[in-house]
């Protein structure tokens, strides 16, 4: 009887507990302020119970309606600044004036939990995980980048006036730093040019259902 070959890597199916599901994800949407991120992660949120959404810091005041440690951690400057000297955050950054972060553990305490996570992040934070995410194999496994935009800064400004919640002036910043943030769209996995809301969530969940069955994420067949 003929000995059997070893197999190579390549032939190699990683086998995980049976019903252990594929993989969780990171699913991280940037877009320019007012391209429609929050809504689309609202939406996508509520269509799938099982992704949880990864809470970052600020140090801006909340709005109305807002919760610490629900749509932010709320952190004082002297203490968001504490963390940043501890290495706590994978990304931060100072944008007008207010500075923002994700924490590492954020997001690595729920994906090692199994749960999907979406992070909504800017341009500049999404290029930094993406780089951390270089030397982190969980995150780097776990990753899936979506740049979301209006289809045109005409548009774009139509939505920040009608959100009414910024001065003339602010606006006219927002648009000037949307254009430099539209143009980093090729560093994205996916480009998604936003349509109307259903359009959007559609097109992020079929997204979604792909990376879930990506070979790297799947859970071998029993025989």
């Amino acid at each position: 009887m003929k000995s059997r070959k070893p197999e190579t890597q390549s032939q190699k199916l990683e086998v995980r507990p049976q019903n252990s599901g594929p993989r969780p994800l990171l699913v991280l949407i940037s877009a320019p302020s007012g391209g429609g991120k929050t809504t689309l992660c609202q939406q996508l949120l509520a269509a799938r119970p099982d992704m949880t959404r990864a809470i970052t810091c600020t140090t801006r005041p909340p709005r109305t309606g807002e919760q610490d440690g629900v749509d932010y951690h709320f952190l004082d400057p002297a203490e968001f600044e504490r963390r940043v000297q501890a290495g706590a955050f994978i990304e931060h950054a100072t944008v007008f004036g207010r500075s923002y972060g994700t924490l590492r553990s954020e997001l690595l305490d729920k994906l090692r939990a199994g749960r999907d996570v979406l992070l909504n992040v800017d341009v500049q934070g999404a290029a930094t995980i993406r780089q951390q995410a270089q030397a982190e194999p969980e995150l780097k496994r776990a990753l899936v980048t979506v740049f979301l935009t209006p289809p045109s800064v005409a548009v774009l400004a139509e939505r920040l006036k009608k959100r009414n919640t910024d001065a003339p002036e602010e606006i006219q910043k927002r648009l000037g730093l949307a254009r430099q943030e539209i143009a980093q769209w090729k560093n994205f996995d996916y480009l998604l040019i936003s349509a109307t809301i259903p359009e959007d969530l559609r097109r992020m969940l079929a997204i979604v259902e792909a990376e879930k069955l990506r070979m790297a994420r799947a859970t071998a067949p029993a025989f």
